[in-house]
């Protein structure tokens, strides 16, 4: 499912919740697609933050991954 079709779908049982309440297999809906939105979420800022360099005043450079790792 694409990004933008689980967005459209999250709102609209996030509205139907508001406006009407939902039966209890739209609530497991809801919760599923929660599930996968946060999933999708966390690997486009896992993979953001490999691609992170880190410059350190005496000009070297190391990835975010190295520069966090405890010496």
């Amino acid at each position: 499912m694409e990004m933008q079709e689980l967005l459209n779908e999250i709102n609209a049982l996030a509205k139907k919740k508001r406006e009407e309440g939902l039966t209890e297999e739209e609530q497991k809906r809801q919760k599923e697609l929660y599930a996968i939105y946060l999933k999708g979420f966390r690997q486009q800022v896992k993979a953001r933050l490999d691609n992170v360099d880190v410059t350190y005043p005496d000009g070297t450079v190391k990835s975010l991954k190295d520069a966090m790792k405890k010496s």
